[in-house]
């Protein structure tokens, strides 16, 4: 899979003010990574830590909290990874769920995905 990257607007708690970050898309991160001092910035407080496995094998243990995504017209409530600051943002597989949006690889674009109620 190739990849590219987004648009995305990570928000408040309380959706009131949003930041624009150019995100890479990546399906193999569990959950979407900003640095730390925005989300802090946002208001974003984190209510948990986690572990998470690096592509080199190496664990780490990071800060999550939750807040508002929005990718174009698409917005939900997230859990957001308080990431090192020289991180490149990423749009995590979670996020995506919760957009109800997949990737469209060769056109490098995210697309809507059925929305079943069976």
């Amino acid at each position: 899979m190739g990849t590219f990257n987004v648009d995305i607007e990570i928000g408040s708690p309380d959706g009131v003010a949003f930041e624009t970050f150019n995100a890479l898309v990546d399906t193999g991160a569990s959950i979407t990574t900003v640095p730390a001092s925005a989300l802090r910035r946002l208001g974003v407080t984190p209510h948990r830590q986690l572990t998470f496995a690096l592509a080199d094998g190496r664990e780490v243990q990071r800060d999550v909290g939750q807040t508002w995504i929005r990718v174009g017209d698409d917005s939900a409530i997230t859990f957001v990874v308080f990431g090192d600051e020289e991180v490149e943002p990423l749009l995590g597989a979670y996020s995506l769920q919760g957009l109800m949006l997949g990737v469209d690889s060769p056109n490098e674009q995210l697309v809507a995905v059925p929305r079943l109620l069976m």
